[in-house]
């Protein structure tokens, strides 16, 4: 059984004791068909409000998001409290069932018995109906509604005999009853607010552990790379062989490819970069961001078409760069001959854009 439907039930339960207190009177009464009357009306409108809910449509429409931030869990709260609050004609029911339920008993049981137990339950009953309509949401009817009643209960009884017969304790329940829902709310906040922030947290720790497997996955690399080069410059101290200071220059490329275009290789794109270097020609790799966005089995065939391309250049000096453009992936420019400047035309023999893979 839920806490929700516990709380139903004693709600039920102590309506319903309030209510039958009217009909153990112990005098006759001018007109008990009105008191019995107004009995019913008032367990039929505040049952109606204790097991009233949404309809499905409505609360579905209504719930809160479950990842929100910032202005985001205002919202999520609002929503959530629309969920539950008591629809407009609900509300009116209850506002006018404080007003009939007292006048009418005072009227069924006449002046003379005004006081009487029997007569003056309806203190305790509409200030519980009120104290409902506060935790359904609507305040202000339920602040009305014991106006209402303090208004009723003076006029038939007088204000002091009001306060001594139960209208404080209505007063009291209905206040205590909104200092909860604000409580409630204030709680309700915090803990979305604390969510988020744990969230936050959640993704940054996440980010920062992706970023340091990078790093060390690139240490690794670079350790495995110019670890022996530099092991052994330090042993010949400097003097190496024409065979050594080339690997030492595929080395050194090799450990600029890793940083400026990791995303553009892979073993045949390294193996292809090693190759022309031994063959003497000039590489730079460059990775500018246009990859950043792309998947791993787009840029493994973007990786493939690259390798492929490098596979059949013969230039002096190649140029790989990423292209911010929509519809280009990479462009390879190789140069030969004697120009210097990239915007020398007669010097380019290879241009070849790799277009993004159509999905």
């Amino acid at each position: 059984m839920s806490v929700r439907n516990i709380l139903v039930g004693l709600a039920l339960a102590f309506t319903a004791y309030l209510a039958a207190r009217g009909l153990w009177w112990t005098e006759p009464v001018p007109l008990p068909w009105l008191l019995v009357v107004a009995l019913f009306v008032y367990l039929g409108t505040t049952w109606l409000v204790v097991l009233w809910e949404p309809r499905r449509a409505e609360a579905a429409g209504t719930e809160p998001i479950p990842e929100v931030d910032g202005d985001g869990v205002d919202e999520a709260l609002s929503a959530a409290r629309r969920t539950g609050r008591l629809p407009t004609w609900a509300a009116g029911l209850a506002l006018g069932a404080a007003i009939a339920v007292p006048n009418a008993l005072s009227v069924a049981v006449g002046p003379d018995h005004v006081t009487a137990p029997y007569a003056t339950w309806y203190l305790g009953g509409i200030g519980a109906l009120m104290v409902v309509v506060m935790v359904r949401r609507r305040p202000w009817v339920a602040w009305l509604g014991i106006i209402a009643l303090g208004v009723t209960a003076s006029v038939w009884m007088g204000p002091v005999t009001a306060l001594g017969l139960g209208l404080v304790g209505s007063v009291v329940w209905v206040a205590v009853a909104q200092m909860l829902m604000l409580s409630l709310d204030r709680a309700a906040r915090d803990t979305a607010q604390l969510t988020t922030l744990q969230r936050a947290a959640s993704g940054v720790e996440a980010s920062q552990s992706v970023r340091q497997r990078e790093r060390r996955t690139k240490v690794q690399r670079a350790l495995a790379i110019a670890g022996p080069v530099l092991m052994r410059v330090v042993a010949e101290r400097g003097r190496l062989t024409e065979d050594e200071r080339l690997g030492a220059r595929i080395a050194e490329g090799s450990l600029r490819d890793e940083l400026r275009g990791p995303r553009l290789l892979d073993d045949d794109v390294r193996a292809e970069l090693e190759r022309l270097r031994r063959r003497g020609s000039t590489v730079t790799v460059l990775d500018e961001g246009g990859l950043d966005r792309v998947d791993e089995v787009t840029l493994s065939v973007i990786r493939g078409q690259l390798a492929e391309t490098l596979r059949e250049a013969t230039s002096e000096r190649l140029y790989v760069r990423t292209s911010p453009h929509e519809s280009v992936a990479v462009t390879v420019v190789g140069r030969s001959g004697a120009g210097a400047a990239l915007s020398d035309e007669d010097a380019v023999d290879l241009w070849r854009e790799i277009a993004h893979p159509r999905r």
